[in-house]
């Protein structure tokens, strides 16, 4: 009798609890602490994060489901509470370590259970999102509405600002995935010839990167050919490459959710002489980025460094873009952390140690080709660690 008595006081822990999470707990644990600490000066009682990677960095979770609402309340003090889809609570119980997850019904309106939540922790002033991709203008008008007598402040960037700079759990999932990006851009070069079409490279593509490791990867990988080379974010659409093509190829590969890209230009057959210039332009632009990175010099230095060599070679109108931005945790419809942080003119925050960063060098002939390389770098104490071994310069296949 007194075993069962024992475990009427103190049920068993949930056998599901944390059985996929990506880390341990303690990596978890350390992340809340230092969102409660970002959030003090709001005045706050609690953030709600809403978008899919805020809080997949906070708590571990992760689904192909997050297309219906679903929040995390991260109070103060006590414990955090994620309100999700009845059916996603199996995937919530798992890839977490968390031990209050709520859940809205099918025909539910989940502002109306969020709102309850709300009122049930006792919350009188609440950080939220306001830049969520996931929030619609009617649901958030709904949010705003049942969340009638709270204190609704403004929480954007909190977690941005903090998942900028990466843990060593995080760093090695993403040397991982760089790993899985240079298998199946490799995969994809040799790939590449006359009578080929981009169904194959991206065939190719995919099953070397999956193979290598890879999980499913946030935004579609970029293959053009000829002319359709020269339109950015194309992506595969079974043209058959012919002699003379210019080939784009460019991946983002997943290992838990963290992302490392890459990009390298191929060439069916011989290249033109305008081609080969840019390529040269592009390359050096790309070192003279990578030489400038290193812990204390501001974002803006590395774009400045590659736009005066594009400058110099008067191609300023075949660039106009940034040169990097952050990597890290994603879902689609982005593999990139542009919106936390970009490598571009004026942006003053410094290179910090752990930061990531990826760097697509290109020059465009708009409509005819694309010409450059790319490479994911570790911003280290020193200087920064190049994630990838493959050779930049244009291959002639």
């Amino acid at each position: 009798m007194k075993m069962i008595d024992d475990l009427i006081a103190a049920p068993p822990a949930d056998p599901l609890q944390g059985g996929d999470a990506v880390f341990p707990q303690a990596e978890f644990t350390g992340r809340l602490a230092r969102l409660r600490l970002a959030i003090q000066p709001l005045g706050a009682d609690a953030v709600m994060l809403t978008g899919p990677e805020n809080i997949f960095w906070a708590c571990g979770r992760q689904t192909a489901g997050y297309f219906a609402f679903q929040a995390l309340i991260v109070p103060l003090e006590g414990e955090p509470v994620l309100l999700v889809r009845q059916l996603e609570t199996t995937g919530a119980r798992a890839s977490t370590w968390l031990r209050d997850i709520r859940a809205w019904q099918d025909g539910e309106d989940p502002a109306r259970a969020l709102a309850e939540l709300v009122a049930d922790l006792g919350i009188r002033r609440l950080a939220v999102e306001r830049d969520g991709w996931f929030v619609s203008q009617s649901l958030g008008a709904r949010i705003t509405a049942t969340l009638e007598g709270v204190d609704l402040c403004d929480g954007a960037s909190v977690v941005e600002g903090l998942r900028a700079v990466k843990s060593p759990a995080e760093l090695a999932a993403i040397r991982l995935a760089a790993g899985y990006a240079q298998a199946g851009l490799g995969a994809a070069i040799e790939r590449c010839a006359a009578g080929v079409s981009e169904n194959d490279l991206a065939a190719a593509m995919f099953s070397a990167a999956i193979s290598a490791g890879s999980e499913a990867m946030a935004m579609e990988p970029l293959i053009s050919s000829g002319p359709r080379s020269g339109v950015p974010h194309a992506t595969w659409r079974r043209r058959v490459l012919l002699e003379g093509d210019p080939v784009f190829l460019e991946l983002a590969a997943s290992h838990d959710r963290y992302h490392a890209a890459l990009m390298r230009s191929v060439w069916i057959g011989a290249a033109p002489a305008e081609a080969r210039r840019m390529m040269d332009v592009a390359l050096r632009a790309l070192d003279a980025a990578l030489a400038s990175m290193r812990p204390g010099v501001p974002c803006s230095l590395p774009h400045d460094a590659a736009q005066a060599v594009i400058d110099d070679a008067g191609y300023a109108a075949a660039f106009r873009k940034r040169i990097g931005y952050s990597m890290g945790a994603a879902f689609a419809p982005d593999w990139g952390e542009g919106a936390i942080l970009s490598l571009f003119s004026g942006v003053s925050r410094e290179l910090e140690p752990g930061m990531v960063f990826h760097l697509p060098a290109t020059l465009r002939a708009y409509g005819a080709f694309t010409v450059g390389a790319s490479e994911t770098v570790i911003v280290t104490r020193s200087g920064i660690e190049i994630l990838s071994d493959l050779p930049r310069t244009l291959c002639i296949r």
